[in-house]
């Protein structure tokens, strides 16, 4: 009778430990820790190196004596994935208060190229376009990853806060069979052998799905084909948009963008402080009511024309200025834009018509947010189609809703980069984008 063989297998690494949660092993020197992550950088000195390995919560410092393990390190460039195991040791000038001593060293992966830039530097140098040319890797730098969490940070606040005033997340479709907004500037794809169009947002189907859950937001990305090579201008960009209804009009719209922009603050100051701390952020803070002035104000303000459509960035940066002087608020709500240049499904003022009842966001001397109240009566919408020589045939799905008891509602989207940039107050929009996309650029 045989005896089979005892199976020998290598004894499993410790659990993984994160750099951030070295602190909690000042207590206990000696413990074994396993810290998986990158070589962020190296330092030979005379008698000893020392090994930078960086992973998502922050960094950690491993002291190298032995030789063969310091001639190992010498084959690891930057950027190579790693795996350390190694005893805790407190040392107050390591990070967290705590280093990895005899350590053992394993390569997850080929060496890393070199990479184009040096991710250990406090900031980078590099111009913008090579920051976006090799975002693959310029991303994992410190810095622009704090901008992205500010970024998840805020996505949290505005779901919270919504999730907990009785609002149901919704995905709308991204492949539309009309514009949005209108015919021009949208992008046209082929869809089974007809014309479709990528979506300027989810505005129609946000309206038509008020007629089912009363009170909806969603969060995804919109298509904006506009020749603007500017700043402030994506061709695809992060659109949060809400949606409410049983509303009395507009202003109730306002309180509830005031209610989550707070959220986002809050969460904020609560999941991305070590964010706001390494990019020296200026977190705004959110009055219990944001100034409103009507548009006809702030074209005064700004010294415009009275006879001016919109406000342009010079006037939104006057107005902005304003509020700041007046109120000590980076936020100020614009209403009253003029009816005929707005949306066709914004409600005008009854009391005066040629005003509308939408409103714009100003956030530091920016337009953030747009929204309004919208047209909820079937009537009203053949009306203004008619009247804006609009053809009925590709919004016939959108307006038959209106059929069918749709009420009073309105709503408002914040553009998700455009609040991260004025929130760092970044000179362009793509310093705080993940893999921008406009005219010039489509990779990576």
């Amino acid at each position: 009778m045989s005896i089979p063989a005892t199976s020998q297998t290598s004894p499993a690494p410790p659990q993984r430990t994160l750099a951030a949660d070295l602190p909690s092993y000042v207590d206990t020197p000696g413990t074994e820790v396993r810290l998986d992550g990158w070589v962020h950088r190296r330092r030979r000195l005379s008698q000893l190196t020392f090994l930078v390995l960086r992973d998502r919560s922050g960094t950690a410092q491993i002291v190298v004596k032995d030789p063969d393990t310091v001639a190992q390190v010498e084959g690891l460039p930057e950027e190579t994935t790693i795996r350390v195991t190694g005893n805790a040791s407190p040392n107050a000038q390591a990070p967290g208060g705590v280093e990895i001593v005899e350590p053992v060293i394993t390569a997850l992966g080929e060496p890393s190229d070199t990479p184009p830039v040096e991710l250990w530097r406090p900031t980078v140098t590099a111009g913008l376009p090579t920051m976006l040319d090799h975002a693959q890797v310029t991303l994992r730098h410190p810095r622009q990853q704090a901008t992205w969490r500010l970024a998840a940070a805020s996505l949290r606040g505005f779901r919270q806060t919504l999730d907990a005033d009785g609002y149901t997340e919704v995905h709308s479709p991204k492949l539309v069979a009309s514009a949005t907004e209108s015919g021009a500037h949208v992008f046209t794809v082929d869809y089974f052998g007809r014309p479709a169009y990528l979506a300027q947002s989810p505005q129609f189907y946000k309206q038509v799905l008020v007629g089912v859950f009363e009170r909806v937001y969603e969060v995804g990305p919109v298509f904006r084909a506009e020749p603007h090579d500017t700043v402030r201008h994506l061709a695809e960009y992060v659109s949060l948009d809400v949606e409410l209804g049983f509303i009395h009009d507009h202003h109730d719209v306002v309180r509830v963008l005031r209610d989550v922009v707070a959220g986002m603050v809050a969460a904020i100051h609560q999941d991305a402080a070590d964010a706001v701390a390494l990019l020296d952020v200026d977190v705004p803070e959110v009055a219990a009511e944001l100034p409103v002035i009507h548009f006809t104000d702030a074209l005064a303000i700004a010294g415009a024309p009275a006879d001016e459509p919109d406000l342009s960035p010079a006037h939104e940066r006057a107005v902005g200025a304003w509020a700041k002087a007046e109120h000590g608020s980076d936020f100020v709500v614009v209403e009253g834009y003029p009816t005929a240049n707005r949306a066709f499904y914004s409600h005008p003022d009854p009391d005066e018509p040629r005003w509308s009842r939408s409103f714009d966001l100003i956030f530091r001397g920016v337009e953030l947010v747009s929204g309004a109240q919208r047209l909820h009566r079937y009537a009203d919408y053949v009306r203004v189609l008619e009247e804006r020589g609009y053809p009925a045939e590709p919004y016939a799905a959108y307006v038959d809703a209106f059929r069918y008891g749709i009420p009073p509602h309105g709503g408002f989207a914040i553009g998700l980069e455009r609040w991260v940039a004025r929130l760092v107050e970044a000179e362009n929009i793509r310093q705080v984008t993940l893999f921008p996309r406009d005219l010039h650029r489509l990779a990576p």
